[in-house]
């Protein structure tokens, strides 16, 4: 699986979140290789440098530099956004690919979201209606990473933020189903209005990533029991390993194959691990009327409308 081709991405500017760790280092390294100048917006500076340090040991002429974003902030997601038109350059990539997962206990964003929906979904779309001027000019492609979580559960429409009867992997799943509604539903809104951006969706299937590892910043302070079970499946393969969990997203974000309003995940037993490609589109993220409903929704609450132009 290594040995998937990405284009030559000479002269392309791609943006990647959570590209510190995990996946979302193995997509950037990916695409810095492939030519791609990368721009890695983080919330821990130290781990981005971290991050840029390993790929250029892997690709020494690699174009690579930090921004600072915290998810969680809608007034980080705005900076960002500020920052990013004053440079005035097309934003050809934008893989929206950090996450947070399941806080053993109920927690807030810095505007009062219940924090998986907050950062996961709400902003990311913030980013995108930030970024849309730029990736109108690049003609962008945008892949938002979901989660196999996004084929169960359920939009909790009467309390999105969890107050009443929180259950982590619930708020886990409807903030990963919100997402693939909302990449499914740029697409759709792109052709119709003529933007000029294709927007897909994609899943890593599962790896050992930090995403169940122990993160004092959401409340834990030890490795859960599903992320070493999922090590040790890793190591016998019946899982993938975070460079191989990458690949969906990098097929979807590269490939000339690839299209809108498609979903790309492993080809692998129950979708857990093996080679990319595309894959039917789950249940839950097929109703254009839930799509258009969390995308009101979601620019009422982060009050950022999808407009061409932003000074």
């Amino acid at each position: 699986m290594s040995t998937f081709t990405v284009p030559d991405l000479s002269g392309r500017l791609a943006v990647v979140t959570g590209g510190s760790d995990g996946v979302g280092f193995h997509l950037a390294a990916r695409l810095a290789a492939a030519g791609a100048e990368v721009v890695l917006p983080v919330r821990n500076r130290s781990k981005g440098e971290a991050a840029v340090a390993r790929i250029l040991e892997r690709t020494p002429h690699a174009t690579v530099t930090l921004r600072d974003l915290d998810l969680s902030s809608l007034s980080s997601v705005a900076a960002l956004g500020a920052t990013l038109r004053d440079e005035n350059r097309p934003v050809h990539l934008l893989v929206n690919n950090a996450g947070v997962m399941t806080p053993p206990e109920r927690r807030t964003t810095a505007d009062g979201f219940e924090l998986q929906f907050g950062s996961n979904h709400l902003g990311h779309f913030a980013l995108v209606a930030h970024l849309l001027p730029l990736l109108r000019a690049g003609g962008a492609r945008v892949t938002s990473q979901l989660s196999v979580a996004a084929n169960q559960g359920t939009i909790n429409w009467d309390d999105l933020n969890w107050e009443r009867n929180y259950k982590g992997q619930s708020a886990y799943s409807q903030s990963k189903i919100a997402f693939g509604l909302f990449g499914l539903e740029l697409d759709r809104r792109s052709q119709a209005a003529g933007w000029g951006i294709t927007s897909n969706i994609a899943h890593p299937g599962v790896a050992p990533t930090n995403l169940l590892a122990a993160r004092p910043e959401v409340g834990r302070r030890n490795d859960t029991l599903g992320v070493r079970l999922i090590r040790v499946l890793s190591r016998v393969g019946l899982t993938g390993t975070p460079e191989s969990a990458a690949l969906p997203a990098l097929l979807a974000a590269t490939s000339p194959d690839a299209r809108g309003g498609r979903f790309y995940g492993p080809s692998g037993l129950g979708h857990l691990s093996g080679a990319p490609a595309e894959q039917e589109i789950y249940s839950r993220l097929r109703s254009p009327e839930d799509a258009a409903r969390i995308w009101e929704i979601s620019e009422n609450l982060t009050g950022m409308p999808f407009l061409a132009e932003r000074s």
